[in-house]
């Protein structure tokens, strides 16, 4: 076995993540940032000389070009080299198993989880194929499911330099089973066919077998020939609608199936939400609102746990003809789940009824109600449903219940949703389905602390001054969006300009900051660090990105670990920048006045990022805050 490399290029190397036809893939470590990395290697003695040279090139082109994609559903590509011995590409380090990983492991998926999983595959696709990017090698170990349960697809356009470079035009380029029929033929390998196998890993799934079965030989002339059996067939919990759908998908004429991905992904959805109303019955009429509000447990579904508390601090609720009663004290915080599919509150129930004085509901309605007559401390509600989108009944309940935190639970990745819950909502947090129970306990314990804890307050919005000392420090590669604020703020406090990490560090230390505003694609990695630890130094000072992004998962860590304030797109919106800016100016007044209210802007340190150079380096600079 060959000696572990200490470094490539500048990655350290811990260790090997797996082997591929021409290389071999290491985890690295870049210590400048803090980031660990796989790095997928070509070794260049293993090429034939005389196609070495085009091989090398093709390989460069191919990194260059996925390397400008920048998808949450795709791992990303940060870097190339390439030495004497070996040819490198530096990517995301992705912490999960393959898709095939858990199909050999016999892992099933249920009709709802098995759509989510090509949805997501779809919209990552969707995006590489607008940008002009084919896979070409589509099929389940190139689908990474991450340890929080998000697809990452892998291996964009170099799978097909391993698998095909070097044979010669014509060959059979792919793996069988998730082949076009144009792939067998030597045909022209582009978006449809990506979409073809797209079409068989959703077969498999839904069914728990591929379409087509037997020898190379025996696949080949099946799909090339013969439609495979209809998915309802094999598992008759799928309605017909999903039969068209992936018959379609699964055509042997390329005109004949989904021309993009949205279009699939649509169909697809249509049909998975047929078969799940397959067999439902219409529940009865509910109870007229005058049989007394929140009438029983089955209108809130109500997982209650003893009152513990004297009779005087109970509120009996009817139950039928029971009674549950609801401790009004602070011996257990009460948190109330929304969510439409009855199985997960049934989970998230049995997961907190011990600790917590937990409600559940699948009505927003009822859930706003509820809201308005005791006071709920922590509140998670899931965002796709189809009374009430999670992020407007977030925002009522905010108007309703000041003090309750607030967190949106979400299969799916919506940037405009997530953003707008934030501008609008102010969510504490996002929980992605499905979850880490260890992950999901750990914030809900953060939230209701925090919900107890400001439970009591009744501090009063502080007024905005004609005059403040503290002050807004724009960070961005140019002065452009400070001469805005400048306008904006109209001399009310100062405007200071950095154009990057050092000079943003030199202002805060020399002035008094109580808004950040930065473009977060000026030097990204570097400014969403000092976000991070600023967060945790000085919860305090309100930040406010401004982004082209469409990275939903790079909003998302923002919310979560460096609690933004408000979200601004490009091109700003002056009227809106205004409303924001004010808005946080009078928050950071309001809680010089009320430091306790901080608390609901606490984030959990990072010992890894606070450990590495550059966050020892954030660090010594914020432990010095002018005006803390």
């Amino acid at each position: 076995m060959a000696a572990l490399p200490e470094k490539i290029g500048k990655y350290e190397i811990q260790g090997v993540l797996g082997k591929g036809a021409m290389g071999v893939v290491y985890k690295g470590y870049d210590r400048a940032i803090a980031r660990a990395v796989a790095i997928k290697t070509i070794a260049k003695a293993s090429l034939p000389a005389e196609e070495r040279r085009h091989v090398l090139n093709r390989f460069r082109h191919e990194a260059q070009a996925v390397g400008r994609i920048n998808h949450p559903r795709i791992v990303q590509i940060y870097d190339y080299g390439e030495d004497d011995e070996i040819a490198y590409i530096v990517m995301e380090l992705v912490n999960g198993k393959t898709l095939a990983q858990h199909l050999a492991q016999e892992t099933r998926y249920d009709v709802r989880e098995a759509g989510e999983i090509i949805r997501q595959v779809l919209d990552g696709i969707g995006y590489a194929h607008a940008q002009g990017v084919v896979h070409r090698d589509m099929k389940p170990s190139n689908i990474m499911i991450n340890s929080d349960g998000r697809i990452k697809i892998s291996d964009f356009g170099i799978a097909h330099i391993e698998a095909s470079e070097l044979t010669q035009v014509g060959d059979v380029l792919g793996t069988p089973h998730y082949m076009a029929p144009e792939q067998f033929l030597g045909g022209e390998i582009d978006a449809l066919a990506d979409l073809y196998s797209v079409g068989v890993i959703a077969y498999e799934l839904l069914t728990g077998r591929k379409p087509f079965l037997g020898s190379t030989a025996a696949v080949m002339q099946l799909v090339l020939n013969q439609p495979p059996p209809d998915p309802s067939q094999i598992n008759p919990k799928l309605s017909p609608l999903i039969n068209r759908v992936l018959q379609r998908a699964l055509a042997k004429k390329r005109e004949e199936r989904y021309q993009t991905a949205r279009e699939f992904a649509d169909a697809l959805r249509e049909a998975v939400e047929s078969s799940l109303n397959l067999g439902t019955v219409t529940p009865p009429p509910a109870a007229p609102d005058s049989a007394a509000l929140l009438n029983a447990a089955r209108l809130l579904g109500l997982g209650s746990a003893k009152a513990t508390s004297p009779v005087d601090n109970v509120l009996p609720v009817l139950a039928g003809d029971s009674t549950i009663s609801i401790d009004t004290g602070v011996r257990q915080a009460r948190l109330l789940f929304i969510d439409d599919e009855e199985r997960i509150l049934t989970a998230l129930k049995s997961l907190f009824k011990t600790r917590y004085h937990v409600f559940a509901t699948t009505d927003p309605e009822k859930a706003l109600d509820f809201i308005g007559k005791y006071h709920v401390h922590v509140i998670i509600s899931d965002q796709r449903m189809p009374q009430m989108k999670g992020v407007e009944l977030l925002r009522r309940s905010r108007d309703i219940s000041p003090r309750s935190v607030r967190i949106l639970l979400t299969g799916y990745s919506d940037l405009t949703a997530i953003v707008g819950s934030i501008n609008d909502g102010e969510v504490y947090r996002f929980i992605s389905k499905p979850w880490d129970n260890t992950e999901l306990h750990t914030i809900i314990a953060e939230a209701a602390t925090i919900a107890r804890e400001l439970a009591d307050t009744r501090a009063r919005t502080a007024e905005l001054p004609k005059k403040m000392d503290a002050g807004v420090l724009v960070i961005d590669k140019d002065e452009g969006i400070a001469r805005v604020v400048r306008e904006v703020v109209g001399g009310r406090c100062p405007v200071v300009f950095a154009a990057g990490l050092d000079d943003a560090l030199t202002a805060i230390q020399t002035h008094e900051i109580a808004v950040v505003i930065v473009d977060v694609e000026t030097a990204q990695q570097q400014l969403t660090a000092m976000l991070k630890l600023l967060k945790q130094e000085n919860p305090r000072i309100l930040a406010m990105v401004i982004t082209t992004a469409s990275d939903s998962e790079l909003v998302i860590e923002l919310i979560n670990q460096a609690q933004i304030f408000r979200f601004l797109n490009k091109p700003v919106q002056v009227k809106l920048l205004k409303g924001h800016l004010e808005a946080a100016l009078q928050r950071y007044l309001t809680y010089k006045q009320a430091p306790e209210l901080t608390a609901e802007h606490h984030v959990e340190p990072t010992v890894e990022m606070r450990a590495s150079s550059l966050g020892q380096r954030i660090l010594g600079s914020l432990k010095s805050l002018h005006g803390s």
